[in-house]
């Protein structure tokens, strides 16, 4: 398991400024969090952090590769990743009030007190982010190498069904259909 300390920024010592940093991120990283919807992750984070006096500006950058189920023929398939997260920190006397008062997703408050940026949180959260909702290949590359050609196959046959056997109620409508 990773150690959380590898995901901690002291930031206390750090002058005001641009810092970068680079995480490599495998399936090992969400060993501590619930299952997820994809394996064999191979990530780069990119975390520029620009310190000024009283909050920090956090920009993210994910990229890389997972493999997720395709949600049209359920294969493995490669997923590029490919986004990127901008986070303002903000320093204060009371965070836990004020980051639930606040609305904005992308400020977040800590204590003056704190001497450390915990980030594997957002590593995680960006990273799930970054998977679309819809996992399947492009149109264009449908049928290629990743793709079940059976299910494919059984799905073109009941879309030419559902074409032949239109419902009665709908068929008024077709005299509509060219009337531009």
């Amino acid at each position: 398991m990773s150690s959380k300390r590898e995901y901690e920024i002291a930031f206390v010592g750090l002058k005001p400024g641009i810092h970068e940093y680079e995480y490599q991120i495998n399936d090992r990283f969400f060993e501590p969090y619930q299952q997820q919807e994809f394996e064999n992750c191979k990530a780069t984070v990119k975390l520029t952090l620009d310190k000024k006096a009283g909050f920090m500006l956090l920009k993210f950058e994910i990229g890389g590769i997972v493999k997720v189920i395709c949600d049209r023929c359920g294969n493995n398939l490669p997923l590029d990743l490919w986004d990127e997260f901008k986070i303002v920190v903000k320093l204060a006397d009371d965070p836990d009030v004020l980051n639930e008062q606040e609305e904005d997703p992308d400020v977040y408050y800590i204590s003056r007190t704190e001497s450390h940026l915990h980030i594997a949180d957002w590593i995680y959260e960006f990273i799930n982010l970054s998977i679309p909702m819809q996992k399947m290949c492009k149109p264009e590359n449908m049928g290629g190498p990743y793709c079940n050609q059976e299910v494919l196959e059984t799905l073109r046959k009941m879309d030419a069904e559902n074409q032949k056997t239109l419902n009665p109620v709908w068929k008024g409508l077709e005299k509509f259909k060219d009337l531009e």
